[in-house]
């Protein structure tokens, strides 16, 4: 099993208990494709840089979850399909990235691991 990371927004036409119901979908679906979600997160309503589908803004969340290539394929087939996303990116995570995505997970969470002990 490989480790990924995908990010996506959600239309900010939903409101927040919808976004969060769309989310529990897409953790639901991606368990049944065999994966194992390590972190979901949510970022909240953020602006965008540039406008999408003339939308300015939108509801980001960021997934860590460990899968095969065969089931990145189904669940990103699956995000392309639903139109409450707006865009997606799902990346392979190396040894360095798996290690600063735990350094910054401890540290959103207060436990800022100190190695001076």
């Amino acid at each position: 099993m490989t480790s990924y990371e995908t990010v996506f927004i959600l239309t900010p036409v939903l409101s927040e208990d919808q976004a969060k119901e769309a989310v529990k979908k897409y953790e639901s679906e991606i368990k049944s494709f065999g994966a194992k979600i390590k972190h979901s997160e949510s970022w909240g309503l953020k602006k965008m840089a540039y406008p999408i589908q003339k939308k300015s803004t939108g509801f980001y969340f960021l997934f860590e979850f460990e899968a095969t290539n065969n089931t990145v394929a189904d669940f990103e087939l699956l995000l392309k399909r639903d139109e409450r996303i707006l865009r997606f990116l799902t990346v392979k995570m190396n040894a360095d990235h798996l290690e600063y995505a735990e350094t910054r997970r401890n540290k959103k969470s207060g436990k800022a691991a100190t190695a001076e002990a």
